[in-house]
């Protein structure tokens, strides 16, 4: 040990000549010396800011610097600590947070301006003089691209977008804070829409800023998905806030979780300068959350207006079939009621002369009947007198031989011939008492058959004529029915009337006006 230590002591190039032992103090002081004396000037370093603390007493700003193996996020290859006093320290980190748009901060890689130290009691440190913002930019662009490019080349970058955003979105489930004032300027605008239209929310707490808001968010898009029938969008909100805040939004891992996401992501992160890498594999994004909730909106007026539009095109469609199915009902009615009465014109004039013939049928046949036992009764009457003639001849021819002949012969002929007389008579008596009956009976049968004919027809008429007054206006009105005018029009569907319509109501009697204040749709289930 003893020859490692005299072997140690003569490898220090400024040891004095002494053999008595160096203090710490004494040891460290020189060290400082010859680090001074070796690295006199000032010197541009590259290094990684892993901490950086503001002593709030002194003003002072203190940096852990870090350098990292090549390709590797977590291997250190060099550590120091350093200093920005507080006489530079507001005018860099103004310059350089103005420049960049984040403060000094971890995670930053800098390029620095710098002399080296060494303290006694604090160890080696570097006073840092000036900060070059460009370098940063520089490396954050470069940060930027490669998430991006990674994004590109998993085909993750454009994923979301091609998610079906409903032309409806109302059931939303919105990932932020919900002590965000952004968050209550979303609610706000949605829940006083001037439209009245009604959006269902769903929060789901996260931390929306600094490196935490990752994990937290990542959470809550995988609690959404595990809901994702329950929602038609997700939204993620946030308020104003520094450019620092938002560079969770470049992570790669939060994008990648957005773009994967099932449903279509719409963001309004608040800020207006540039877009993070979030907004970029979003499906819709949107500067602020109140114009998320602009753009919502706008959303379901554009498709109320196009339910309109549809409705009007309906309408007007509907009113011009109810014109044509009208104008057909009218004609139908006129040809109808033309036709009806060009049947019962015919059916009159075919029953006149029906009645007319009927009537004369009855009485020529009397006057024939009549005539035909005139005749008979005058060619009975002929037949007697000529029997008589040639009976009187007869017996004139026979007188003499009756006068001949004794009174008993004349006595019997005279009998017989008073029995021929009676005969004759009784006969002719029985021919024209038959014939008068065959005559009555042919008239009662002709009559009752004209008053059957009669009846028949009759009770036909009446029918038709029935069948004509049920169809007439009146009559329905006699039953107690209605008529409802619109216009001047009959009213025959909902689609007539609107509110502040006035209807005319004819009644058998009078009629009566009425408002309308509200109409119904017809309900199956009443």
């Amino acid at each position: 040990m003893g020859t490692n230590f005299q072997r140690s002591r003569e490898e220090i190039s400024f040891t004095v000549s002494t053999n008595r032992p160096f203090t710490l103090y004494e040891f460290n002081r020189r060290l400082r010396e010859e680090i001074e004396n070796a690295l006199p000037n000032k010197y541009w370093i590259i290094a990684e800011i892993s901490e950086a603390r503001v002593h709030h007493q002194s003003g002072h700003c203190y940096l852990t610097l870090t350098d990292k193996e090549p390709g590797s996020k977590s291997t250190l290859t060099a550590q120091a600590r350093g200093t920005v006093w507080k006489r530079q320290y507001q005018e860099i980190a103004q310059y350089f947070e103005a420049q960049t748009g984040h403060p000094l901060r971890a995670g930053l890689k800098i390029l620095f301006n710098a002399s080296p130290r060494f303290h006694e009691l604090y160890g080696f440190s570097l006073d840092i003089h000036d900060i070059d913002p460009t370098y940063t930019l520089g490396d954050l662009a470069r940060q930027r691209q490669e998430t991006i490019a990674r994004l590109q080349t998993e085909g993750l970058f454009d994923l979301n977008a091609k998610q079906v955003l409903p032309q409806v979105p109302q059931r939303l489930a919105v990932i932020s804070s919900p002590t965000a004032a952004g968050y209550q300027d979303f609610v706000a605008q949605l829940q006083n829409n001037p439209f009245g239209y009604d959006f269902k929310l769903t929060l789901f707490e996260a931390s929306v800023q600094g490196m935490e808001a990752v994990s937290s968010v990542k959470a809550a898009l995988s609690r959404v998905s595990l809901q994702r029938q329950a929602f038609d969008a997700v939204v993620i909100i946030r308020g104003g806030g520094s450019q620092t805040d938002l560079l969770c939004f470049d992570h790669y891992e939060l994008a990648s979780a957005v773009a994967q996401m099932p449903l279509p992501v719409l963001t309004g992160i608040g800020h207006e300068r540039d877009e993070s890498i979030t907004d970029l594999v979003a499906h819709t994004p949107l500067k602020t959350p109140t114009a998320v909730a602009a753009f919502l909106i706008d959303q379901l007026a554009v498709f109320e207006a196009s339910v309109e539009e549809v409705f009007l095109q309906i309408r007007d469609a509907a009113t011009a079939l109810a014109v044509a199915a009208e104008r057909r009902v009218a004609l139908l009615a006129a040809q109808v009621q033309q036709n009806t009465n060009l049947y019962l014109h015919r059916k009159q004039h075919q029953l006149e002369c029906q009645t007319r013939t009927l009537s004369d049928k009855p009485q020529k046949f009397l006057t024939e009947e009549q005539r035909h036992v005139m005749c008979e009764e005058l060619r009975l009457t002929h037949s007697v007198e000529q029997l008589l003639r040639v009976k009187e001849t007869k017996q004139q021819k026979y007188l003499v031989h009756l006068e001949t002949n004794s009174l008993k012969k004349l006595e019997a002929g005279q009998r017989k011939l008073t029995h021929v007389e009676h005969c004759l008579q009784l006969f002719s008596k029985q021919r024209i008492q038959k014939a008068q009956m065959i005559f009555q009976k042919n008239q009662q049968r002709l009559l009752y058959g004209a008053k059957d004919q009669l009846q028949i027809k009759g009770h036909q008429l009446q029918l038709l004529e029935m069948d004509v007054k049920s169809h007439d206006p009146e009559i329905m009105l006699m039953r107690g029915y209605t008529l409802t005018y619109v216009n001047g029009k009959l009213l025959r569907s909902l689609d007539q009337v609107t509110p502040g319509n006035v209807l005319q109501t004819r009644l058998l009697a009078g009629s009566v006006l009425s408002k309308v204040t509200k109409t119904k749709e017809p309900d199956l289930f009443d």
